[in-house]
Order: C-alpha cells, then structure tokens, then sequence
C-alpha cells in the first residue's frame, strides 16, 4: 500500500491547524484519566454517573494492502496468515484481532488505486508502550520488505481494557 499526502491548500491548512488546536486543548485532560494510578479529576455532573472500567492499554491498529506497487501477484489470505503466525504471533501471544478490509488511496500520479486489505488490531498496556512501538515498527518494516509494499499504515490510540 502506498500514500501519497495531497498538496494542502492555504484554507485546509488553516482549518487543520484550528482543529488540531482545539483537539490539543481537550487531550491533557482526557489523557489524564488513562494514567495508572491517577486519582480521577472532578467531574461533571453528567460525567460523574460514567464509570471508568479497565486498564489503561494502547492501541494499535495497522493497515496492510494486498496489491503489489510492482504489479506482482497479490498477497493471499494464506501469505497473509503465514506472516501473522511468523512476524506477529511470537511478540504478541495474549491475542490480536484482524478484519478483511477494502482500502482505497491516490497513488503519486493522482490515480485512485482500490485493494483488498488487512486491519490488524493489537492492545497491549501502556506501561509497555516503548518494548511495543519497537516490536510494532519491525512488523511494518518486514511486511513491507516481504511483499513489495511502499507503506503499512498506523494508527495509534490509548484506551481503556476490561478483559
């Protein structure tokens, strides 16, 4: 899968930055209460009936495409499956979730390409964030080597897990 990030104009630019503000304001103290340990700031009225469950955990999705940029064949299920036993299994044996995806990206010539794709889903704590985003990047960089891919998208989020 390859991304090729448009040209912003001046306006897009300005509402990205106002909204980027905005949200930056808001995380601190949204992130406050994923913090292990951290006695809960006072609430609103509203939020006060909300309980808080779980653990703090992060979240990690990533976005594998199928295509081949070099006009190879695509991966199959099978290739897929043999990488995740092989590249993800081992660091991540408590469990992981994946999900058949469709996915769709302008290519650098401005093309609309369209894949089948993989999603997968890892949750791991927060305290072991940086021994993860390690084992996360070599996952990324294997299945781009394997497969011919320009990219694996990441996504990253702190949440809350009850198991």
């Amino acid at each position: 899968m390859a991304f090729a990030f448009p040209r912003i104009s001046g306006t897009r630019l300005a509402v990205a930055a106002a909204a980027t503000t905005v949200l930056a304001v808001g995380a601190p103290a949204a992130y406050a209460s994923l913090d292990d340990g951290a006695k809960p700031a006072p609430a609103s009225s509203a939020a006060a009936s909300t309980v808080a469950r779980g653990k703090p955990f992060n979240e990690t999705r990533l976005f594998f495409g199928t295509e081949r940029p070099d006009g190879g064949p695509a991966v199959t299920d099978k290739q897929f499956m043999a990488f995740i036993d092989k590249e993800v299994t081992p660091g991540f044996p408590d469990g992981l979730t994946i999900q058949d995806g469709r996915g769709q990206w302008r290519d650098s010539n401005g093309k609309i390409e369209r894949e089948r794709s993989y999603e997968l889903i890892l949750l791991y704590p927060t305290t072991e964030a940086k021994k993860r985003d390690v084992q996360i990047e070599e996952i990324r960089s294997d299945y781009e080597k394997e497969f011919a891919q320009d990219s694996v998208a990441r996504l990253d989020e702190r949440t809350r897990v009850d198991f």
